[in-house]
């Protein structure tokens, strides 16, 4: 039968809001935005997934669904079917789907919906990965978001496209600027860029986050921005006009939503309200500079581990304040906790590499 649910907010008894609600959280950075006179922050984003077998006791396996790649089609594309139904049932509680197709690596997938206001968005993301593992269960399939399940292959993004709008015109689109990009895009790119190392902790928020971050896997690594390289942080896609946008490349899909645009927005607003300036797109492949090359281009590095990602979340005023305090003080309570148990856990790689050696 039919089931119903509810996107809501969370109060308290007096009927005040919690403070540690995420999507008040979000709506209350939205204030902030519309103080400088914004009226909408909107979200695309693209969420990816791995679809694995079950065992004979319906527990996931490692076992892919299929080997398929980059826009495989069937036979090879054993996911097809289990992504239509996800579709259709998306479809019927009223997304608008855009795109539909196997990724890279083997048994991964995405599924694009069209954008809508930061809120919104938001809640189809948490909509949109109830039903995918709804719909793959009932394929026989376990569908997981875990950024990086597996060694060797790509892990799992959720790329974010963000625009600012005043009103009906885009904020980030000027026609007689360089790249057709408006004063309000540069200094919202040089924002996220300043503070990319610091909110990753909130867009990148597991011990696997970061086995996704390393090079040679289609993820970000590095601080940089390009309308012509995807190798960088922020990538600006070709579309202009009312769909000029620029590409958030680092976020995976185990972020809360709410969280990661709260932090992204706050920090691209810190750069408009400072008027900063991004230092220049790097049109090269960033994974094949050496390190004294980025450095000579002024290209930093992201946080490599979840541990090195909290220590700078803690330092940037800006970012704890888009968190608010009862959040900021919770999340890294909780996600210090997570590192010291993969901290002093004994891993299967420390047997195999130390058992018989020593």
């Amino acid at each position: 039968g039919k089931v119903a649910r509810f996107i809501c907010d969370i109060y308290k008894a007096d009927g005040t809001p919690f403070e540690g609600c995420p999507r008040y959280n979000l709506k209350r950075m939205l204030k902030e935005m519309e103080a400088l006179g914004f009226t909408a922050f909107n979200l695309g984003a693209e969420p990816e997934f791995f679809l694995f077998k079950l065992d004979e006791n319906g527990r996931p396996t490692l076992e892919l669904n299929d080997q398929g790649g980059y826009f495989d089609l069937a036979p090879t594309d054993l996911g097809e079917n289990c992504r239509r139904d996800i579709v259709l049932e998306l479809e019927e509680m009223g997304f608008e789907i855009e795109a539909s197709h196997h990724e890279v690596a083997p048994g991964q997938h995405e599924i694009d919906f069209k954008y809508a206001d930061a809120v919104k968005a938001c809640d189809d993301i948490q909509t949109f990965k109830l039903v995918v593992k709804t719909i793959a269960r009932k394929h026989g399939l376990h569908a997981t978001f875990m950024p990086k399940p597996i060694f060797g292959i790509n892990g799992s993004g959720m790329h974010c496209n963000l625009s600012l709008f005043r009103n009906n015109e885009n904020a980030f689109f000027d026609p007689n600027g360089d790249l057709q990009l408006s004063d309000t895009a540069r200094q919202f790119i040089a924002g996220v860029l300043k503070h990319a190392p610091n909110f990753t902790a909130v867009t990148n928020p597991t011990v696997n986050s970061y086995k996704r971050l390393v090079p040679g896997y289609e993820a970000p690594c590095y601080v940089a921005w390009s309308a012509r390289n995807r190798s960088p942080l922020i990538r600006i896609p070709s579309s202009r006009g009312m769909s000029t946008r620029i590409e958030v490349r680092s976020v995976d899909p185990s972020a809360n939503p709410y969280l990661a645009m709260a932090v992204l927005l706050a920090a691209g607003l810190d750069g408009i309200k400072n008027k900063l300036t991004p230092p220049a797109p790097v049109d090269r492949n960033i994974y094949v500079m050496t390190r004294e090359e980025r450095l000579e281009e002024g290209i930093v590095d992201l946080p490599a581990t979840l541990a090195e990602a909290l220590e700078n979340l803690k330092s940037d005023e800006v970012i704890v304040q888009a968190l608010g305090k009862h959040l900021f003080e919770h999340f890294v309570e909780a996600k210090e906790i997570e590192w010291d148990m993969f901290r002093t856990a004994v891993h299967q790689w420390e047997r195999d590499q130390y058992m018989e050696l020593y």
